[in-house]
């Protein structure tokens, strides 16, 4: 009995020091980011839970709050998401017409998700930036979200190895060095990483709260800024500790 129990905690020692650390990223995904004359003007919103990289999903329950802010009005759509399985883990979508030109940001705050290898909850704000027929005024612009990464570079229109610069922000202050994960959405399962820890990488914001990532490949890159809440929550009869994330999306694109 003694035998097989140390085989099980050598096996246990052997995960724990093998096993590659997933990243959580709330995602928010439209079909269009930049919606041009002549396009099609509606645009399918995805909404997840995911490992994005490896393309490991979670369940997703319905977010507490998903709208967006155009023209600086915040506009719930949470009663036009539908839920939909992806891999056998449940998503959510909502089709959304785009009827003037402007800036729309999407954005999601999740009900939290008890996460038993973290021992803790998390709940990732998230959001993106999307625009329509030429105007662009106004991306920078804040949605008031209890933690957010704003961006200091236009949030779309961006090539492949451009820079990308944002503020994390919790409680509407800046987050002096905050660790920002920032990770590719690997949706057709094509990119192969050289080792773990190519999977999601981490840059540090500096004391301003200000962080830069050159992403090197076109598609959806997503980046989360983690804190700790300055609440717990209940969980089994036992405070847990909350964390929250500031997540943005955004999309690179190959110069051809």
């Amino acid at each position: 009995m003694k035998i097989v129990r140390s085989l099980a905690f050598l096996l246990t020692l052997s995960i724990m020091f093998t096993a590659p650390a997933l990243a959580h990223f709330g995602m928010v995904i439209p079909s269009d980011q930049m919606v041009m004359q002549g396009e099609n003007t509606n645009i399918k919103v995805d909404l997840m839970f995911w490992h994005p990289f490896e393309g490991i999903g979670m369940d997703l329950s319905k977010p507490a709050v998903f709208g967006v802010k155009v023209s600086g009005n915040n506009k719930s759509l949470l009663d036009t998401l539908k839920p939909v399985k992806i891999d056998g883990h449940r998503t959510w979508t909502t089709n959304f017409k785009i009827k003037r030109p402007g800036v729309y940001m999407f954005y999601m705050e999740p009900k939290p998700h008890w996460e038993p290898t973290e021992d803790c909850f998390i709940v990732h704000y998230t959001k993106t930036v999307a625009t329509a027929f030429g105007d662009d005024e106004g991306w920078d612009e804040e949605i008031g979200l209890k933690t957010e990464i704003v961006p200091l570079s236009k949030p779309f229109g961006l090539y492949a190895v451009n820079v990308f610069q944002g503020i994390v922000k919790f409680n509407g202050n800046p987050v002096p060095y905050a660790e920002v994960e920032v990770e590719y959405y690997n949706k057709d399962g094509k990119c192969k990483a050289p080792t773990d820890y190519m999977v999601t990488q981490t840059v540090k914001a500096d004391k301003n709260g200000v962080f830069t990532y050159a992403a090197p490949k076109a598609g959806w890159w997503g980046f989360a800024a983690l804190n700790n809440a300055d609440f717990k929550l209940k969980h089994n009869g036992k405070e847990k500790d909350v964390e929250l994330g500031a997540v943005i999306w955004v999309k690179f694109h190959d110069m051809k």
